[in-house]
């Protein structure tokens, strides 16, 4: 009988890149039947434990990793990071590997000169780098698991309900506050606004500005099994370009995203989501200002911020209808 295949899939960071390899694990896992470990940061591990198709997840900053990793004794290496340190690792390991490539160069004469030569989705170039090893991508979309032991929560699922993700890694792709609220005063199911404990200073803004009993902060509250779970029965995501956006593409749900400095055109929409989602575009420019949303051209506080209310208020009425 021949060996299994044991392959070491490496992606550090974040959130949605991370959310983002699972078609490709799963292609992985089907197509060859090897045995697939995912190496990735602590504050990730949750993102992908429960993943079935994933047989060990193991951290970077864990003294021991490099030495757990080497006695695996892996036939081959995916790098989806592709940077310092994971080039560093797989030198260490010293096994066949595969490397994603982040296409630089297209990516700047898009931001700086506005000629999109990328053309495809972040998971269609991930494929790319397995293409050697006759991993085709099945076109199933995004996969996330989540942990049912892990989503205990107080408020009742089975009613119409909005979820509202207003984090993001910076504030330039995030929505400000007086669009957020002036679009929830207006709605008249309840809203459950969803982030970090970074997002509590501006959710509890949003809420002492509205003084409405339908809208929830659980800001800071809750796991990202437990926010998954809101989205996935909720009627409908508004999000920014974040990690939960990607979590919520895996779901049978509307998605309405909100972009500025980044474009859609960068890669990183939403995935072959089951509904058509509806990606909301400021209009001052096509192209995108900075890599990741970092620098806006037009404002310091991000371009974002123009996006017309009303423009939101009528996608989310019409999709509830």
């Amino acid at each position: 009988m021949p060996k299994k295949l044991k392959i070491l899939v490496i992606r550090f960071s974040s959130i949605g890149d991370i959310v983002l390899t699972t078609p490709i694990i799963r292609c992985l896992k089907l197509q060859t039947k090897a045995e697939i470990d995912f190496l990735t940061k602590t504050n990730y591990k949750e993102v992908i434990i429960s993943n079935p198709n994933i047989n060990e997840v193991y951290c970077s900053e864990h003294s021991k990793t490099l030495e757990v990793l080497r006695s695996k004794d892996y036939d081959i290496v995916i790098d989806l990071q592709n940077n310092f340190r994971s080039l560093k690792l797989r030198l260490q390991l010293a096994v066949k590997s595969y490397t994603y490539s982040k296409n630089s160069f297209k990516r700047y004469l898009l931001i700086y000169f506005g000629v999109n030569l990328l053309n495809d989705h972040v998971v269609d170039r991930y494929f790319t780098s397995v293409k050697k090893l006759n991993v085709y991508n099945d076109k199933k979309g995004i996969d996330f698991y989540i942990n049912s032991n892990m989503v205990k929560i107080d408020f009742n699922t089975d009613q119409d309900y909005i979820c509202w993700c207003i984090g993001g890694t910076y504030e330039q792709k995030k929505l400000s506050i007086t669009q957020i609220k002036n679009i929830i005063s207006k709605i008249k199911l309840p809203v459950l606004i969803i982030g970090g404990e970074s997002d509590k200073k501006v959710s509890l803004q949003i809420l002492d500005s509205l003084k409405k009993d339908n809208v929830f902060d659980l800001c800071g509250e809750t796991t990202i099994d437990q926010s998954a779970y809101l989205m996935k029965n909720s009627k409908l995501v508004l999000t920014n370009d974040t990690g939960m956006m990607h979590i919520a593409s895996a779901f049978d749900i509307p998605i309405v995203s909100f972009w500025g400095c980044t474009k859609p055109s960068l890669g990183f929409a939403p995935y072959l989501t089951s509904k058509k989602p509806h990606n909301i575009i400021a209009s001052l420019s096509k192209r995108p200002c900075s890599k990741h949303g970092r620098y806006c051209r037009f404002q310091r506080d991000g371009c974002i911020k123009f996006i017309d209310e009303n423009v939101i208020l009528n996608t989310v009425e019409r999709l509830l209808k």
